[in-house]
């Protein structure tokens, strides 16, 4: 294993809910991730969306789910240190893709990504998660990706679509809303940090974070891709989940283990 996961380094992971990994990746990886998204910007899926208003003078682009089409994601996804380091970090003894995630903003973007907890978007319920955010251009602290220190230990608050803020989800008034963070940022312990290519940082699901645009100069790439854990199982929703896998609920009752070909176990502890 090329990338050492320290107790020192689980314990912030599970302490904070986040965690800096420098030089996770070799410069290989990394060439094989910028390929990967180019590619993918190149043949965007029908799950991409534009995150960007048409008044923004850039671009904020994602995409979700397409590691099976895209040759780059599959090989830094199966054959570099993620997995393992995935395991480790959950404290599980196997780690499992649940879906990866493309988010590109060009050069001078606005649309900042509001805060949030990813879990309650997702079809699945437990603890033992992680998710990698994989920059593979150099990201300043002003436009990082920042986390509410301790947030993943607190209740599920209310998912809301990025742009018009409407519970598409849960039903509104079934969870509570997010505080105003921008407004009370001295009230948290915020953590970010400035990223070079080879260098991620990792998160749990129900961690709060948000980041802001990019400069006018600076193109940020990323890759994000989200691991689970051994207590993880299944929760079909009444209503579309963001990333979506339909037909899933007819192959995976509710409460059931996610041992299905669209979430490859990809380590397991010897």
């Amino acid at each position: 294993m090329r990338f050492k996961v320290t107790d020192e380094l689980v314990e912030q992971f599970h302490r904070d809910g986040a965690a800096y990994l420098p030089r996770l990746f070799e410069p290989g990886e990394i060439e094989e991730l910028r390929a990967g998204i180019d590619l993918n910007l190149e043949h965007l899926s029908p799950r991409a969306k534009i995150a960007s208003g048409a008044d923004d003078p850039g671009k904020f682009v994602e995409d979700f789910c397409t590691w099976q089409d895209n040759p780059h994601y599959r090989r830094v996804i199966f054959g570099s240190a993620l997995a393992e380091t995935a395991g480790g970090l959950m404290r599980s003894t196997s780690a499992r893709l649940h879906h990866d995630h493309m988010l590109t903003k060009e050069p001078a973007t606005r649309q900042s990504t509001p805060w949030h907890q990813d879990q309650p978007y997702y079809n699945v319920d437990g603890t033992q998660n992680v998710s990698f955010w994989i920059p593979v251009d150099p990201v300043s602290r002003a436009s990082t990706l920042e986390f509410v220190a301790g947030s993943h230990l607190g209740p599920w608050l209310m998912p809301r679509s990025f742009m018009e803020r409407q519970a598409k989800w849960f039903p509104e008034g079934s969870l509570a809303d997010l505080p105003d963070i921008e407004e009370r940022r001295q009230d948290f312990r915020i953590l970010g940090w400035e990223l070079e290519p080879g260098d991620a940082v990792c998160f749990h699901m129900l961690t709060l974070h948000a980041s802001r645009g990019v400069e006018p100069n600076r193109r940020r790439r990323v890759f994000s891709v989200r691991f689970m854990g051994d207590d993880i199982v299944h929760a079909p929703r009444r209503w579309k989940t963001s990333p979506e896998f339909p037909g899933l609920a007819e192959e995976l009752p509710a409460g059931a283990p996610m041992h299905h070909a669209l979430f490859p176990e990809l380590w397991r502890a010897p």
